[in-house]
């Protein structure tokens, strides 16, 4: 465990309570990760498409009274266009909602899951929504790592069900040497950025995006070393749902025709304009 200078203590203790602040918090939110219906029931139905979000700064969150999330916004500018309804499932643990995907309990899965060769043979994938890279997180200061190969011999974090699990393990073959993963099955990467942040963890991998959306409620963090180059973010269907992607991919073609609201929606969230990215 490193040493706390004493000057920095008072806000380490401010982030604990943060912390614990967030851990009540996702235990109340995890009743919203359990499966809107139950496994013997039906999913909504009709025209109705019931949607896992994961619940991040990026993707999906709430302030006060407010729903936001570039992929929430999205969504429901997409279903503004179209006449589809959509039914929004928060998820907090991305296991689960990969495998409400798969049972048919979900039509679409949106989360911070890179697509992958191998996850395409699992799921379908729409478009790249947008580009996001996998970072490093560990806290500012004289021990901080600089390189990839200073990982080695230690151990990072990352969320269940993520394929960074994969990516980790790749980027030990790469360098050489074992670099240790441990997979969380409570947290997201959000609660793991809360973590670094106290000291109860070293390092964690999260998406560019989401260390970049905590960087002013968390300034200690160093988010600069690179794990993987750019990686599309998709949404994704069950393998047997080609046609459903097919639609989510012509939908976000016609929205992506709305030049003006189009961008505004990326610049709130990222700052800038993506390329366009469709297929």
């Amino acid at each position: 465990m490193r040493r706390q200078q004493p000057a920095r203590r008072a806000q380490m203790i401010l982030y604990i309570v943060l912390l614990a602040v967030v851990v009540a918090f996702m235990v109340a939110l995890s009743l919203c990760d359990r499966p809107a219906v139950s496994p013997n029931e039906r999913p909504s139905g009709g025209d109705t498409l019931d949607i896992a979000i994961e619940y991040s700064p990026v993707t999906y969150y709430t302030y006060d009274d407010t729903l936001g999330g570039y992929n929430y916004d999205l969504l429901r500018m997409i279903s503004g266009n179209t006449g589809v309804p959509m039914k929004f499932h928060p998820v907090v643990t991305l296991e689960k909602a990969l495998a409400g995907l798969e049972d048919g309990r979900y039509d679409v899965l949106v989360a911070q899951f890179p697509m992958t060769a191998g996850d395409t043979s699992r799921f379908e994938f729409t478009q790249p929504i947008y580009i996001d890279q996998q970072v490093l997180v560990q806290r500012r200061g004289s021990q901080s790592i600089h390189s990839q190969l200073d990982l080695a011999g230690d151990t990072v974090w990352v969320v269940k069900g993520s394929p960074m699990a994969s990516r980790i393990a790749s980027l030990s073959r790469e360098i050489g040497d074992t670099i240790y993963v441990h997979v969380d099955e409570l947290y997201g990467p959000e609660q793991l950025m809360m973590m670094v942040s106290t000291g109860e963890i070293r390092y964690a991998v999260v998406n560019r995006s989401i260390a970049r959306a905590m960087a002013s409620r968390l300034p200690n963090l160093d988010r600069s070393v690179a794990i993987s180059l750019s990686q599309f973010q998709s949404w994704m269907v069950a393998k047997e749902r080609s046609g459903l992607c097919d639609s989510l991919n012509r939908w976000h073609r016609q929205a992506q025709l709305d030049t003006a609201s189009y961008h505004a929606l990326q610049r709130r969230y990222f700052g800038g304009i993506f390329p366009t990215l469709a297929r």
